[in-house]
């Protein structure tokens, strides 16, 4: 077995192997649901309110949200209500994004009331101090009136009002950008006639797990928390596991912020955030109450103490809504909400999707598709790292041309394996060849792949987009199949996920398999069975395996099998060492494998 092949099956091995190992732990996403989470939470069971320093947790019973009045709230993006019972943020859909692929199906829906399957809200309060008891301050259950009789829009807020009778009067000023971004300011008018103690907060209640949960292990799904500069993920399972604390009455984390933070709950698309004014400390609280099924997230901001005939502030922002990345990245940059854009879950290798991702997004703003963006993006890739790929193609091409004297060396040495040993790496010295050259281009391509996957699987700007024709979603599988023969017969592809569906792949995965069996075909055929038996199959075993991950990593894929095609052949023709392509395709048709040697050899004066 000559050097030249062993290093051509190392690296499809070491690559087969890498891709068997990623679709074994990174399977085909797959809807998991809960089956012992509720449909529907009972009405009468609410978020805790956060207690006092060393008071006990009130539980605050709820009545049905259906009947107070509500405010409306229109922006280009968002669209829902404010109920006033405890001035919730519990009905808000997306008007940019629907559930599935026909612009006629409904439009994504983030929150949802109480008294509706999986309850998902935001609420703000205030937790009393010293001689005022929870009575004194608005929760989860006070009925607020509206001051005025606004729509909640980007040009005009609304302002909230209770009045205690006791000489507090709280107001809440709601406004919204043209995006998704609510600022919420608290206040409270002290006009007792003595010092109130108070502290405000904010809390995400979710009850029960998410129906759309996907459980896919390559996308975070449940609580995302920033505090002074560490980012923390904990599942929905990890959350029911917390530990118990007596203070909380509740399984719960608890992470005092000093400088700046954020925390909420995310799934891959979307998200809902609290937002405590930045550069002042706070708390981040992750909780599950079991006995609801409920997870929280909630922020408290410092106790304050307000004189009399003086007004408390407290001032916050709530995120609701897509984690477009350039909409993350503006408020970040431009909105002082630090380390932001790490609400997608870029995973271990960031340092390779974010630029990864930055170059695939300003790529598609100036060409308008994402499909080529990504071909785009595969060149530019390729154009990075051909340095490295020359180098290789120029040692495996210097290998062709030490196929006569290996030849004559084998016939010299016999069956002294020591000495040919010797004597070969002896004769790559001379020569000036790397023999394990020719693995560069796989092992370098294996990052920028697993990379490339994570971009287009977590990446809001990949779902729904269309390339051309059949291609309407870059995220999803090619749902094109032999099955119908891509159409021309009169019944449906498989249903995603059944078995005929991995079996009859579509157009796609059929041009990655042929990509890379002509790739395979610029070598002969191996003389040694094995390995004649290795490379017949690899390309199609690939096609299989490949074929279900998402179409714009296939594009990916195949577009760049073509450059490595085009340049391996120039530079290995540049050599004096023209592929006989079409020989070698015909050789693998034969029974036995070719003898060695075997590309028409064009020499250009160069030994």
């Amino acid at each position: 077995m000559d050097d030249q092949n062993k290093n051509l099956i190392l690296a499809t091995v070491l690559s087969f192997l890498v891709i068997l190992v990623w679709f074994v732990f990174f399977p085909p996403e797959e809807s998991v649901t809960d089956p012992n989470a509720p449909s529907v939470v009972s009405s009468t069971v609410d978020a805790l309110a956060p207690p006092a320093a060393g008071a006990d947790p009130q539980t605050a019973a709820a009545p049905e949200q259906a009947s107070a009045p509500r405010v409306v709230i229109d922006t280009p993006r968002l669209k829902g209500t404010i109920s006033l019972l405890g001035g919730r943020f519990d009905d808000l859909a997306m008007k940019n994004y629907t559930n599935t692929i026909d612009p006629a199906s409904d439009i994504v829906t983030l929150l949802s009331p109480v008294g509706q399957a999986q309850a998902y809200y935001a609420l703000y309060g205030w937790t009393p101090a010293g001689d005022l008891g929870f009575e004194d301050v608005p929760g989860a259950n006070t009925l607020w009136s509206q001051v005025g009789d606004n729509t909640l829009t980007p040009q005009t807020p609304i302002t909230l009002q209770w009045n205690n009778g006791k000489g507090l009067i709280f107001k809440r000023e709601l406004s919204v950008d043209d995006r998704y971004m609510f600022n919420v300011t608290q206040s409270v008018d002290n006009q007792t006639g003595a010092e109130v103690r108070l502290a405000p907060y904010g809390i995400v209640a979710r009850h029960g797990l998410p129906a759309d949960l996907e459980g896919f292990y390559l996308s975070h799904e449940g609580v995302v928390m920033r505090t002074d500069g560490t980012l923390e993920e904990v599942k929905y399972k990890d959350a029911a596991k917390l530990p118990l604390v007596a203070r909380e009455a509740a399984q719960a984390e608890v992470t005092e912020a000093v400088t700046d933070g954020w925390t909420g709950f995310t799934s891959k698309y979307w998200m809902t955030a609290l937002i405590p004014e930045q550069g002042k400390p706070f708390t981040a609280v992750t909780k599950y109450v079991a006995s609801a099924d409920i997870y929280q997230t909630e922020t408290r901001q410092p106790l304050m103490a307000v004189a009399p005939g003086t007004t408390g502030t407290a001032n916050s922002r709530l995120f609701a809504g897509a984690k477009e990345w350039e909409s993350l990245r503006n408020y970040q940059d431009n909105g002082g909400i630090a380390g932001f854009i790490d609400a997608i879950d870029w995973g271990w290798f960031f340092f390779f999707t974010k630029p990864i991702f930055s170059v695939l997004h300003w790529l598609n703003a100036h060409i308008g598709n994402m499909g080529l963006a990504i071909i785009a993006l595969t060149f530019l890739l390729k154009a990075l790292v051909l340095p490295l790929a020359y180098k290789s193609y120029v040692s495996m091409a210097r290998m062709k041309e030490l196929q006569p004297e290996m030849e004559a060396l084998k016939e010299r040495v016999g069956d002294d394996k020591q000495k040919m040993q010797k004597e070969m790496m002896q004769l790559y010295k001379e020569k000036k060849v790397n023999p394990a050259a020719g693995c560069l281009p796989i092992l370098i391509q294996i990052p920028i792949f697993f990379s490339l996957y994570k971009v287009i699987f977590v990446t809001l700007e990949l779902r729904h987009a269309p390339f051309f024709g059949w291609l309407n979603d870059l995220s999803a599988p090619d749902s094109s199949s032999l099955f119908n023969l891509f159409g021309l017969l009169p019944w449906a592809s498989p249903e995603p996920g059944s078995i005929l569906a991995l079996i009859f792949i579509g157009v796609l995965p059929l041009m990655l398999g042929v990509s890379m069996w002509l790739q395979q075909k610029l070598n002969p055929t191996p003389t040694d069975a094995t390995q004649a038996m290795i490379f017949a199959w690899m390309p199609w075993v690939f096609m299989f395996m490949l074929g279900h991950f998402a179409s714009g990593l296939v594009v990916y894929w195949i577009t760049n099998n073509i450059i490595t095609f085009s340049q391996q052949y120039a530079i290995m023709k540049s050599h004096g060492h023209t592929p006989d392509l079409f020989g070698n395709i015909k050789a693998g048709f034969k029974r036995k494998p070719a003898p060695v040697p075997v590309a028409v050899a064009k020499k250009s004066g160069k030994k």
